[in-house]
């Protein structure tokens, strides 16, 4: 994908066009940030939307799951699309409750997806849905068996058709509203890591990897 490449027709802003970013450093890094996208199509007339997680490698955004699921058989087949990642930063609290908001980050990428055949490439992208999560784990874990991989299907959607869309700021209030008493601003809301919670399993002597104790969302 190259700057302003993945900008269409059906991905155009409409509403506040003002918010929306076609560049990939934008749309890349929303995706980057996140962990859960929802995948919305169609099967048989009947709508879809299904939260999944999903990672990003180069121009390309991966999925995976069982190879018994209806998602990925049905998406398998060529059938339209649509992917959105959201990220709230913050409520916009506003004098009035017509101008109430959310700071957000989003994005929207539409295409068809493809299953992933080549075996080099299946791997790379479970390896990528592990680092995605947490950086540095893939190097302490089992790796997926023979028996895993066939049960798991992973499926590829370029990041040909795609826009952002971004909030930011304080409220935009009316004019004849800025002179009430009351208080107006943004309440900032963040993703925070808590404390690790040891398996009731884990063997005695394993100290926490740095990779988990270090860990700081994105």
């Amino acid at each position: 994908m190259k700057d302003q490449a993945a900008s269409s027709e059906r991905t155009k802003v409409k509403r506040l066009p003002a918010r929306g970013a076609y560049d990939a450093e934008t749309i890349y890094s929303i995706l980057d940030s996140g962990f859960i996208c929802h995948v919305g199509f169609v099967v048989d007339g009947q709508p879809y939307v299904i939260p999944t997680g999903y990672a990003r490698i180069g121009d390309n955004v991966y999925i995976h799951g069982s190879s018994a699921s209806r998602m990925l058989r049905n998406m398998a087949k060529g059938v339209d699309v649509c992917i959105t990642v959201t990220h709230v930063d913050g409520l916009v609290l506003a004098r009035s409750a017509f101008h109430h908001s959310v700071n957000y980050r989003s994005v929207v990428v539409l295409g068809k997806a493809e299953l992933v055949n080549d075996a080099d490439e299946k791997y790379k992208a479970l390896e990528a849905f592990t680092e995605h999560i947490i950086p540095g784990r893939w190097e302490e874990i089992r790796w997926p068996n023979e028996l895993e991989l066939k049960a798991t299907s992973v499926l590829i959607l370029p990041i040909n058709e795609a826009s952002a869309k971004l909030r930011t700021g304080d409220p935009k209030d009316d004019d004849e509203d800025y002179s009430m008493d009351v208080w107006a601003g943004v309440l900032p809301l963040h993703v925070s890591a808590g404390e690790p919670i040891p398996d009731e399993k884990l063997k005695a002597g394993i100290s926490l990897p740095g990779h988990v104790k270090n860990f700081r969302p994105r």
